[in-house]
Formats: C-alpha cells, structure tokens, sequence
C-alpha cells in the first residue's frame, strides 16, 4: 500500500488562520493545490501550481489521478465529506491515498447560529441538483438546513413553502460565516424580497397554516394531489404496494407500467436517494409523471419510452420492480432475472386475465399472493352508503 499523496482540505471563511497548524503546513508543502476561486483566495500567496476545477467537473478525478506522485491538495468548504467533493473524489480513488482534513461544516455552523440541535434538523443540500429536491422534507414543525445553488434558490424554496401553505415559515440566509463579511437575513416565506449572496445557506423553520398541503413521506399521498387520467394505483392500494417494496436509502426502482407515476414519486420520497425508472409508453403518461414529480419532490425519476420487456435491457440492476402495466410472463422473466438479490417484486392486477397470470406465478415462485378491497362512503341519494372500487389481485416476493 502507497503513503497517501492525496490531502483534500476543509476551509472556512477564516481562511488559513482557521486551520490546524499540521494542516497549514500541508498546504504549504503541495505542489498542486486545485480549488475555486474562493478557495484559492483564501490560502493566499504560496508557491504551489494552482488549478481551478476542470469544466466539465465530471473531469475532476482524471485531473487529480494525472497529477499521482506530487503533493496534491484539494480545497473544499467546510467538511470535505458531508455534501461535497471528498465523497465524490474517494468513490473514485482509493482512500488508502487520502488523508480528509476536515473543518467545520456549513451545517455546524448553521446550526449554531440558528441555536437549533443538529441531530433535529434535517440537512439537505440542493446546490448543483434540482431545488424541488427540498419538497419532500416541508412538515409542520420541521426544520430545515439547506446548502443552496445562489442567490436566487431562497426565493424559490420561500415559493415552495407558501405554494403549499407553509408562508408562515421563518427563513433565514446565512452567508460567509466565520469570516469577517458574514451576513444574516431574515423573514418568512409568503413575504421573502432579500437580495443575497450567491454562495449561502438557508436555514427553514417550518410553519403550517390550517390548510396547509400534508405531504408525509410515508406512502399513501391522496390521489387528487397527482395529475392522472384516472389510471393509477389509488391511495390505499398504493400504500400498501410501496410498503411491500421496501423503499431503501440509495435503492432503485423500476416501475413498469408508471402511469402517472404515483408509486414511482412515493418511493423516492420514503427514503433518502432512493432512484426510480419508470417505464411508460404513453408520451401524455410520462409528461403526467415528470409534472408530479417536480410537485410533489422527487425531480429525479427518470422516465423511459418504451415497451416491456424490451424496455428492460440495458437498464441498471433494480433492487426493486413494481409491474402495474405490461404484465406477462416475459416481462416477468426478464425482470426477474434482472432483479437483485434481496430484491423485492410486487405485481398488480385489476383483470381476470392478469389476475390468472398472477395465480401462476405465485404458484410457480411462492410469496403472497393477496386480494386488496378498498370502500368509500359517498353520498346516495340524502344518505350515505359504500362504494366499492375495483378488487385488486396483489402478488409480492423477495428474491433469495
């Protein structure tokens, strides 16, 4: 095993002064400091080769693995592996050649100012990523620490909030904390007009009005918060067909048949970085899907035009498959063999025919196989009476 060659720093605001004098001697002794601009002010002069982060960024690693055999620093803000480049750069390199040299993250630092328990406050990072990311996290009473992408993500969050009945909810943009321009704005959703630094941190004290949008992460959202043509998989049997899929930090979804993309959405909101691919041929379905997505938090479903099982090939290993269209043996075939151990599969079906379909296969590979009835009280007539929708034939089973 070689020493490590690879230092990737934390700076803050302070600059060199903020750092452990061990890692001020680091970044005087390298030879190749990579960085931005911010970054390399805050070091000042010294005599090492200054790189700026390669355009495009997915260039990083093959930057820093040419420059093997010198004294290479890295420069991030804060803590280099909670939400930054650090991470990035060790799933990549191995760790072996690194030495992290962490400092305050913007989280801590946050938190502080805010007086808030860290371990009680959800953090969440939508800089570089889609902002309605952050969608998913507004509950009453949550509280939000946010790393943002500029000036402008305050005020699209702050929109978020009052769209959805949270305008009573108390902001607050912190920017270069620790140094001698830290700045500090405050105010509430539904009434934000600050103009703010572009590289800030927001921090989110959630307050909901009477009738504001619940939207718990646990499936079972109300169906009239889905755009659909009145295909999809309703709210009671929805929840119960995510439950048995087992949503997953980082675990991926295949949703075969999307529709509007409902069962998708809720297995990306019910567990942090899980992924979807919802395959759907319709094109009216999928522009269904990617609007709901975008509502409701979960921007990142990816959708495919196609048909199964030729749909199917290519795709990455699922750890999850959910079949509410498209149900045959060859799609079944293909999508099991694809799945990954442990992997869970639930299949739904509404027709007789699908239903024979499931019956088969239930009796050919075992797991549960189970009938879902849901009632609903509506008006008939000056009373009230039950009515049924369609029974739907369930079939579910984990791969060993």
């Amino acid at each position: 095993m070689s020493d490590p060659w690879l230092h990737i720093v934390g700076i803050g605001e302070d600059g060199m002064e903020g750092l452990l004098p061990a890692t001020r001697a680091v970044i005087e002794a390298a030879e190749v400091i990579i960085g931005g601009d911010r970054h390399h002010k805050l070091t000042g002069d010294l005599a090492a080769e200054r790189l700026a982060w390669p355009h495009p960024f997915d260039a990083l690693i093959e930057t820093i693995t040419g420059l093997r055999g010198k004294r290479v620093v890295v420069l991030a803000t804060g803590d280099p592996l909670w939400f930054s480049v650090g991470a990035r750069i060790g799933r990549a390199i191995d760790p072996a050649q690194i030495v992290y040299h962490p400092q305050l993250s913007a989280f801590q630092l946050a938190a502080a100012r805010m007086g808030w328990s860290l371990p009680d406050v959800e953090t969440l990072t939508v800089h570089g990523r889609p902002v309605e990311q952050m969608i998913a996290f507004i509950q009453p009473d949550a509280r939000l620490l946010v790393l943002t992408t500029g000036a402008e993500t305050p005020a699209q969050i702050a929109a978020f909030l009052t769209d959805r009945g949270f305008g009573a909810s108390k902001m607050t943009v912190l920017a270069a904390m620790g140094g001698k321009d830290e700045a500090r704005f405050d105010g509430t959703a539904a009434e934000w007009n600050h103009t703010v630094p572009a590289f800030n941190t927001l921090a989110v004290d959630c307050i909901a009005a009477p009738d504001a949008a619940l939207l718990p992460r646990v499936p079972g959202l109300a169906d009239d918060l889905f755009q659909s043509d009145g295909t999809m998989t309703k709210q009671e049997v929805r929840a119960a067909t995510v439950a048995k899929l087992m949503p997953m930090r980082g675990a991926l979804l295949w949703d075969i048949g999307t529709g509007c993309g409902s069962v998708a959405i809720e297995w990306m909101r019910a567990a942090r970085y899980a992924r979807a691919i919802g395959i759907e041929p319709r094109a009216d379905r999928r522009a269904m899907a990617a609007a709901n997505a975008l509502a409701l938090g979960a921007p990142k479903l990816d959708l495919i035009d196609g048909t199964v099982p030729e749909a199917l090939v290519g795709l990455d290993a699922p750890d999850a498959i959910f079949i509410g269209g498209g149900l045959s043996r060859a799609t079944f075939d293909a999508a099991w063999a694809a799945l990954r151990p442990l992997g869970r599969l639930v299949a739904n079906a509404v027709t007789l025919e699908s239903e024979a379909e499931l019956i088969a296969l239930h009796k050919a590979y075992g797991g549960d196989l189970v009938k879902l009835s849901v009632h609903r009280a509506e008006p008939v007539g000056r009373m009230t009476g039950w009515r049924p929708s369609m029974p739907v034939t369930q079939w579910s089973l984990v791969k060993r």
